[in-house]
């Protein structure tokens, strides 16, 4: 049995969130806010509330669904009565609700049934609705970066810190619109979020010793707009899709 809890705790070897991770949120929101449906919003998973907030700033009618109970506590404590909380792994969860924007921000890389949660993820959809899915970028070159420095062994492995923090895979655009549109749902966007050049941890100190600003941030996030591959996140929009399963 896995446990959610300790997974998003700190390792000797591997911080599981630094001060970039917040800041990419909020270039997570800038990118999809042109697309986002109002109604009915419901958030896979919260880790601590830093995209919860952004969402419950959008969305009068929230609700999240997180696996360990003292991420839960700590988002609640952030949004307050605004969200509904539900305790629950996605692979066990029912829902009669149907929502018109779901959203799984770098979750999907965690999870061991993805054809499951994606298909259960489609069928909560209302018709009007869309998925928003981001994940980590295997092909980020901060990341291919650390493949030729020996690091990593290849641009889409898994390493043993990151499988320490629930990582079960890392994506590229084709693995991830491959588990997408198996499960009948259909592209309608796609694109990356922030060209990344170097590590998180990285962009943390130079942000700390402000030898970067918040300028240079900026561009980074517009040249992503033209790189998508090669930026820290990629994302998919996808609304359902019944012919999915007839395209070669």
């Amino acid at each position: 049995m896995r446990n959610f809890s300790q997974e998003h705790q700190n390792l000797a070897e591997r911080k599981y969130s630094y001060d970039f991770d917040d800041i990419l949120r909020h270039y997570m929101m800038r990118t999809f806010e042109p697309f986002l449906i109002q109604g009915r919003a419901l958030e896979m998973g919260c880790y601590k509330g830093a995209f919860t907030t952004l969402l419950a700033n959008k969305y009068d009618d929230l609700t999240v669904v997180e696996a360990a109970a003292d991420l839960i506590e700590e988002t609640s404590q952030r949004v307050g009565n605004r969200v509904k909380f539900i305790h629950s792994t996605f692979e066990t969860l029912e829902l009669t609700d149907r929502y018109d924007a779901i959203f799984l921000m770098h979750t999907l890389e965690h999870i061991d049934e993805t054809a499951l949660v994606l298909g259960k993820a489609r069928d909560w959809l209302s018709e009007k609705g869309l998925l928003f899915l981001v994940v980590p970028n295997a092909n980020a070159p901060s990341r291919q970066i650390a493949v030729k420095m020996g690091l990593i062994p290849y641009n889409s492995a898994v390493t043993e810190a990151e499988f320490k923090h629930g990582h079960r895979r890392t994506y590229t655009f084709d693995t991830l619109e491959r588990d997408v549109t198996a499960v009948g749902l259909n592209p309608v966007h796609r694109g990356g979020v922030f060209f990344k050049p170097l590590a998180n941890y990285q962009l943390d100190q130079l942000l700390e010793s402000k030898v970067i600003t918040k300028d240079y941030l900026e561009g980074c996030f517009k040249l992503g707009m033209q790189y998508p591959d090669l930026c820290a996140s990629i994302y998919l929009i996808c609304s359902k899709n019944l012919i999915c399963h007839e395209r070669s």
